[in-house]
């Protein structure tokens, strides 16, 4: 299968990136591309969490039900983009197209790729080894790592966000990072002009 942006991993940041891509379908610039995200890694770090400071969010709001609602509203919002669970990435390398994704079950193609996966060891996908330095902002005791790249960009077409993109592990902060990559992708399928997504009350008069 062939994408114009794969995004791996579907925690906050990498949900977040989906929503703000997917809601951009009827953009000009945005129309017919292809749009994924492989949802299944391995166990997120939302499975425990309980949100009480965060804009939006009711009081009590539980991470797991995050993971839950969150597939839900891409689904319903914006059904164009594929969502792949149950299959767990093993290699990012590059290709003539872009990069070549594998996973445990199956192989795909896209131009670009967004790795939204956490900061804990290990991380294991062939490919991007080469890339992995210490968390510049994690607790130095919890021995976290990110993936070295320059405002969510690890190279040409090849994104990063989230804690593995260097942020604190923060809500806020990893659905803003999701978003900024998401906005950056969008300003690149619009000729470069900056571009984002804003929905608006239409109020009859």
């Amino acid at each position: 299968m062939i994408f114009d942006v794969l995004i791996i991993g579907g925690g906050v940041s990498g949900m977040q990136c989906a929503l703000v891509l997917g809601s951009a379908h009827k953009k000009e610039y945005a129309k017919n591309k292809k749009i994924g995200i492989l949802i299944h890694q391995r166990a997120s770090h939302l499975e425990s969490a309980l949100f009480n400071n965060v804009l939006g969010l009711p009081e009590g709001t539980l991470g797991k039900d995050i993971l839950i609602e969150g597939k839900e509203q891409l689904k319903s919002q914006y059904p164009s983009v594929s969502q792949i669970e149950n299959e767990k990435v093993v290699a990012v390398f590059d290709n003539e197209n872009g990069y070549k994704i594998i996973t445990n079950k199956e192989e795909y193609y896209s131009k670009s790729v967004v790795i939204a996966l956490n900061y804990a060891k290990p991380f294991e996908i062939a490919g991007l080894e080469q890339y992995i330095e210490p968390h510049m902002r994690a607790n130095a005791m919890k021995d976290r790592i990110q993936l070295r790249n320059f405002n969510h960009l690890i190279k040409k077409g090849l994104y990063v966000c989230g804690t593995l993109a260097g942020w604190r592990s923060q809500f806020a902060i990893a659905a803003g990072s999701g978003a900024s990559v998401a906005t950056d992708i969008l300003t690149e399928w619009n000729a470069n002009i900056s571009t984002k997504v804003h929905d608006k009350i239409t109020v009859n008069k």
